[in-house]
């Protein structure tokens, strides 16, 4: 497979968008990120996993899965060999990291809702909390003696 098909591929997901992150392209759904081509140039993309996924894949597929070097290998991401992918399993893989994101994007969506009334309550308070506020005094230095 080529960083086009992964391209193909990653953006015949529903509702994948390719946008662009640090120079390199890459692929989100509720403008979130699933999928890069950070790698091409080193044959590689990347799917945004968790660690348990991570780990899943790579026990079976350890010819065509890599965590990505550091920290962010620690936390699920993974390289796939393009050159080694067929068709199949670079889809599969792609729904994977775009199942996953969907899954992510709806508990923090639901987590940080919050009613209405409450929101709009608590945005006042705040506001009138700041204007009540009296200016700061200003501090005079003290001359050295």
């Amino acid at each position: 497979m080529t960083p086009a098909d992964f391209q193909r591929l990653a953006l015949a997901l529903p509702g994948a968008e390719q946008g662009a992150h640090m120079g390199a392209i890459d692929f989100r759904v509720g403008g979130r990120i699933f999928a890069t081509l950070a790698h091409a140039a080193q044959g590689y993309g990347n799917l945004m996993l968790t660690p348990e996924a991570q780990q899943d894949l790579l026990a079976d597929a350890p010819h065509l899965f890599l965590p990505v070097p550091g920290g962010w290998g620690r936390m699920g991401a993974t390289h796939i060999r393009l050159a080694s992918a067929t068709e199949a399993e670079l889809s599969d893989a792609l729904r994977v990291a775009w199942i996953l994101r969907m899954e992510k994007n709806s508990k923090t969506t639901s987590a940080n809702r919050k009613p209405a009334k409450k929101a709009a309550k608590k945005s006042a308070a705040k506001k009138t909390a700041t204007k009540a506020k009296a200016p700061a005094k200003k501090r005079t230095p003290k001359p050295n003696t």
